[in-house]
């Protein structure tokens, strides 16, 4: 959802060669492993999930973040969103998270545990 993440510069890619789903937090929401599946059904190999530091969903409650199915930690957060799109989804190609470093640009990839 955040405009601060120029996501086809950051990968290298052109307009028209990736699917781009967003919303707030970037959680696995029903409705994001909806538009993913149909994605994929479309031709879609491989998938990227991608937070970002400095994310406003941090300045929710603990409470109001738990109901999310997401914590403070943005690691953490990306962990929870490929487990749910690997037990949710099947895939044809690889699922890969990353973190974007808002204040320095720098991207990088979080070990899906």
């Amino acid at each position: 959802m955040d405009s601060r993440l120029p996501v086809f510069q950051i990968l290298g890619l052109k307009p028209g060669e990736a699917h781009v789903i967003r919303n707030a937090g970037g959680l696995a929401t029903e409705d994001a492993l909806r538009s993913l599946a149909v994605s994929q059904q479309i031709g879609t190999h491989d998938v990227a999930v991608i937070h970002h530091t400095h994310c406003g969903v941090r300045t929710m409650s603990d409470e109001e973040l738990e109901q999310l199915g997401a914590t403070r930690d943005v690691e953490e957060n990306v962990r929870i969103t490929l487990r749910r799109i690997r037990e949710t989804l099947p895939r044809t190609g690889t699922l890969r998270g990353f973190v974007y470093e808002v204040r320095s640009g720098h991207l990088r990839e979080i070990a899906a545990g």
